[in-house]
């Protein structure tokens, strides 16, 4: 089923959700590691990956947000026992995972911008700029850093309801079931 069900997740959220988790990890890989290059050429080719990647997050972002509010309703919540502070934290964690991400494209876009770094890394010739001259590349990086950690927290909770609570929470964002 495409969308989702009372007690579970659709194919299309739970393949948003994968993919999208697949891609941010990738693009953390990317960017942590362009920020650490030594030598322009290096950190072209970790830009020329990184910079698609977050224009794909971006795009499965809006598109999960298109879906939640015209086209799908999420399931009710696993167990109604959980304590208020988990379900306000979660939906905290949860926002902020989109703002992050909204606020990690913005600031990408800025810097390149700003940097007149886009035509060298996709294939013009000549050094990239320093990156850290501009003023975009400080939220930037404590974007990346605030992303790990909301993510950390993402996946720790959801391991903790699956192997603590054994409330079948993580099943929900699987195929079928």
């Amino acid at each position: 089923m495409l969308k989702s069900r009372p007690e579970h997740y659709g194919a299309v959220p739970v393949t948003i959700h994968w993919l999208t988790a697949i891609l941010i990890l990738a693009l953390l890989g990317s960017g942590f590691q362009a920020g650490s290059a030594i030598d322009s050429a290096t950190k072209a080719a970790f830009l020329r990956f990184h910079i698609p990647v977050a224009i794909i997050i971006l795009l499965l972002t809006l598109f999960r947000i298109v879906w939640w509010w015209f086209f799908d309703r999420k399931p009710a919540p696993v167990q109604r026992s959980a304590p208020i502070w988990q379900e306000r934290l979660a939906r905290v964690v949860h926002i902020a995972l989109y703002i992050v991400i909204f606020g990690m494209v913005a600031t990408g876009i800025v810097m390149i911008a700003l940097s007149g770094a886009g035509p060298i890394i996709f294939g013009g010739e000549g050094e990239l700029p320093d990156f850290l001259r501009y003023p975009p590349r400080i939220p930037h990086g404590f974007g990346a850093i605030l992303l790990s950690a909301l993510l950390v927290a993402h996946v720790g909770a959801a391991l903790w309801h699956h192997f603590i609570r054994r409330d079948g929470l993580l099943w929900r964002m699987w195929y079928g079931r």
